[in-house]
């Protein structure tokens, strides 16, 4: 079956499910915002009952506890560091906190709602511009079937930041980029989409300006908290964990444990809160991802590069330019999907990593972003069963759950090698069907 007949079957099932006049009320702001309003405020209802019984829920624990302990490792009887983020991730943690520990978890998800509405809003010019609202909508799906995955952790708060900013995107670069620096501070991740914006910009000097204004400010709240020392721990705190149960390349030691050879087996690392897995080659595995994530990284940048430039080749001549939006969007996409692939943590909320450059794609040119939306969707269904519902069953070797989480992986392996493609093909031929975008 080819492409275009897969989508229109999918198509005919919604319109069976779907009577037009529900359709045509869907593709509206209203129809848009109500959706919006019934997905988050299951969430929040959900966090107001567990925080009015003094609770929490999965990472945010841990952030509460650290906020209470005033971010001082000495007040914390043991766990993880808060030092493994990023200084700007303890700001939300604060806020969350400043109430005390029992409205902790109602405010995280309050505080994700917000930023969720802000993406929402600026990737459909708050619902005026009626070409992205399906866009919004696939954003609000992925977003519910992800569940407290983008809820209950930092890359929750993170991804919406991203989408603003890939929104601005190459229009308005220095904006972009000064989002994208702090949410940087936030989380390590959109350091990959900061890397594919300053390969596509005309003016690349706006790009690092952003990055360094931005930095000398965390530098100095640093310096105003005394915490100077600590600055730079999150790229430390981590190095010498070992492959997590979930990661991509983890799935041959996964899979070794199940069927009890060679004394493969997972573990629960208390130190960071990980599940891990052990066996022949897992120590030499995990010291090599770290090396391959940057080369990884770096050959797409360079795939990147070369793509902008072999485009105005190809396109000159005949009037045309590269579409450097399609390209940061391929770009982001390809690098954040390096940044999961690659990576020996792997650990099931960095799908979420994901969605913004598929969901900014979805809104610039939906047909050539159909194929990364619909295989994000299949991977947020995987994820789902592997976290929060079958998490337990997959750390005790449960052969069903395994196969669950190989084909996820394989999935994303699918998606980083069709986003490679992707941007190749936009470097050799630029699509008739997307139209050339220049900066502003």
């Amino acid at each position: 079956m080819s492409t275009d007949a897969f989508f229109a079957s999918l198509t005919r099932i919604r319109n069976v499910i779907l009577p037009a006049p529900v359709r045509s009320w869907l593709n509206t702001s209203r129809g848009l915002l109500t959706g919006f309003i019934l997905v988050h405020l299951g969430f929040l209802i959900f966090g107001a009952l567990l925080s009015l019984r003094g609770e929490a829920f999965s990472d945010t624990f841990i952030y509460r506890d650290w906020a209470a302990a005033g971010f001082n490792e000495a007040n914390l009887t043991g766990g993880p560091s808060p030092w493994v983020y990023p200084i700007l991730a303890l700001i939300p943690m604060a806020i969350a906190g400043a109430a005390g520990p029992g409205p902790f978890f109602f405010l995280w998800v309050l505080m994700t709602t917000l930023l969720n509405g802000w993406g929402l809003a600026k990737l459909t010019d708050r619902g005026r511009n009626r070409k992205a609202i399906p866009a919004g909508w696939w954003w609000l799906i992925f977003t519910l079937l992800m569940g407290w995955l983008g809820f209950a952790r930092v890359d929750g708060l993170t991804a919406p930041i991203v989408l603003v900013a890939l929104a601005y995107g190459v229009g308005r670069p220095f904006i972009a980029s000064v989002i994208l620096a702090a949410a940087t501070w936030v989380k390590v991740w959109p350091a990959a989409v900061m890397l594919a914006l300053f390969a596509v910009v005309k003016n690349r000097l706006l790009v690092v300006l952003a990055g360094v204004a931005t930095s000398a400010v965390v530098v100095a709240l640093a310096a105003v908290a005394g915490s100077v020392p600590k600055l730079l721990n999150f790229l430390t705190q981590q190095g010498d964990r070992g492959m997590q149960l979930e990661a991509t390349f983890t799935t041959p030691w996964l899979w070794l444990s199940v069927l009890n050879i060679g004394d493969s087996r997972m573990y629960m690392n208390t130190d960071i809160n990980s599940m891990q897995v052990d066996g022949p080659g897992t120590a030499v595995m995990s010291v090599l991802m770290q090396p391959l994530l940057i080369l990884a990284a770096l050959l797409v940048a360079g795939l990147t590069f070369w793509a902008l430039h072999n485009g105005k080749l190809n396109h000159d001549a005949n009037g045309g330019g590269v579409d450097r939006t399609e390209l940061l969007l391929a770009g982001a996409l390809t690098l954040t999907t390096a940044f999961v692939v690659f990576n020996k943590v792997g650990s099931p909320q960095f799908m979420v990593w994901l969605a913004p450059a598929v969901a900014v794609g979805l809104a610039h040119s939906w047909r050539e972003w159909r194929v990364p939306a619909a295989m994000l969707i299949a991977i947020a269904v995987a994820t789902f069963f592997i976290y929060p519902l079958f998490y337990d069953a997959l750390s005790h070797n449960n052969p069903l759950m395994a196969g669950v989480l190989t084909i996820r992986n394989v999935l994303l392996v699918v998606l980083f090698l069709w986003s490679v493609r992707r941007l190749y093909l936009l470097g050799k031929k630029a699509p008739a069907s997307v139209p050339a975008l220049k900066e502003s």
